[in-house]
């Protein structure tokens, strides 16, 4: 049975979106009546400040970032690969020491998206991928939602 949801920190009311500010999802945060909430931020854990400058992943998605194949680029051009890697790789050892087997992640997150995130052009735009914690937990059989998917915790 699960009883611990690693989440993405923003979603739990935490101040570490890029602007400064979060994303606070009430449905989540009830969801502490039921689960242990194990909150991370990626990008804090890689080393970004907050707020800082918005990233998207160019030419390609998390995998491709995994990979060396493409960059988390910020809105001014600066490369934060590496950063975005460590943090992903720090995410991943937090949910091995926690034994947690899903996490719901900020949809369309560089970090954090599943299934889609921005397509690296600043407008807006999505295209299929996922971040790159997103798919480093994935890689490592842990099952990733977005918060706009937690009607499938209903399931456990």
């Amino acid at each position: 049975m699960v009883n611990i949801l690693l989440v993405s920190a923003c979603l739990l009311g935490i101040n570490c979106k890029y602007n400064g500010g979060n994303n606070t999802n009430k449905d989540i945060v009830e969801l502490r009546s039921k689960f242990k909430l194990v909150p991370v931020c990626p990008e804090q854990l890689g080393g970004c400040a907050t707020p800082r400058l918005a990233a998207e992943i160019q030419d390609g998605d998390g995998r491709d970032v995994l990979e060396g194949t493409a960059k988390v680029i910020r809105k001014n051009g600066i490369d934060v690969s590496s950063e975005f890697r460590k943090g992903a790789e720090e995410v991943l050892k937090i949910a091995e020491l926690m034994n947690i087997d899903i996490a719901i992640l900020k949809a369309r997150s560089p970090s954090c998206g599943s299934g889609y995130i921005y397509d690296g052009t600043f407008s807006g735009k999505l295209k299929e991928g996922n971040g790159v914690t997103a798919e480093i937990l994935k890689r490592n059989g842990i099952k990733v939602i977005s918060e706009e998917e937690i009607d499938k915790l209903k399931c456990i």
